[in-house]
């Protein structure tokens, strides 16, 4: 890690990015992350999904639950995002995304090396690295040859505990930066990943605001579509 670089104790200049001529990157697009736990119609509520618009990368995040049982579950979901064309990320685990010949592992911060994934899933497997509002940790990632990574939580969020919220400023300084992708994630909604998405992001994580949304999944990804085309 070079000394030049900026200091997380630093505070980010919130106009960072506007003193740089923008970079030509492609739209912002949505990242699908499952509910906490699934049941056997799931498959259908992803399906519903993928008919409200073109979602990027599905992560399938089963806490607690026994491997045997997550890779049982997933075949059918992965099936389904095949036919999606659509990205099958598995979270936290390298060896089941091995195991059921996922096309990518998220990565947290407990959950291994990067180029350990790497070594273990191959040259075109997407892996993504947790980085919550730490500068430091994503160019930690990029070095370690991460495929993206992910920043937040940026807003309030019931999917997960919440320990660390970065400013959007991060986003812009990491896309004016840095050619790899960043995700920004946490309590994420059509309403509010309009700012993100003009910020920097090159995708927006969301889970309960589609899987709760009160008119169904697909509704909510067509709103997602439009917000992020505006």
């Amino acid at each position: 890690m070079t000394d030049d670089l900026p200091d997380d104790d630093l505070r980010l200049d919130p106009d960072f990015a506007h003193r740089f001529e923008a970079q030509q990157r492609p739209a912002c697009q949505l990242y699908l992350i499952s509910p906490p736990a699934i049941d056997a119609g799931f498959r259908d509520s992803l399906a519903r999904a993928f008919d409200g618009g073109p979602v990027a990368a599905f992560q399938l995040r089963l806490k607690g639950i026994d491997e045997h049982r997550i890779a049982a579950a997933a075949e059918p979901i992965q099936r389904l995002c095949a036919e999606a064309g659509c990205a099958f990320i598995v979270n936290d685990s390298m060896g089941l995304a091995k195991r059921i010949g996922a096309d990518g592992v998220h990565l947290g911060q407990e959950d291994g090396d990067p180029r350990d994934a790497r070594a273990l899933l191959g040259p075109t497997a997407q892996i993504g690295v947790t980085c919550h509002d730490s500068r430091h940790l994503a160019m930690e990632a990029g070095e370690a040859g991460a495929d993206y990574v992910a920043f937040g939580s940026f807003y309030p969020t019931t999917t997960k505990e919440v320990r660390h919220r970065p400013e959007p400023s991060i986003l812009g300084w990491w896309s004016t930066l840095f050619e790899l992708p960043s995700v920004a994630i946490g309590g994420i909604t059509p309403d509010n990943c309009g700012p993100l998405a003009a910020a920097g992001a090159d995708f927006v994580a969301a889970s309960g605001s589609v899987w709760n949304h009160p008119d169904g999944p697909d509704a909510a990804v067509r709103a997602f579509v439009a917000a992020l085309a505006r």
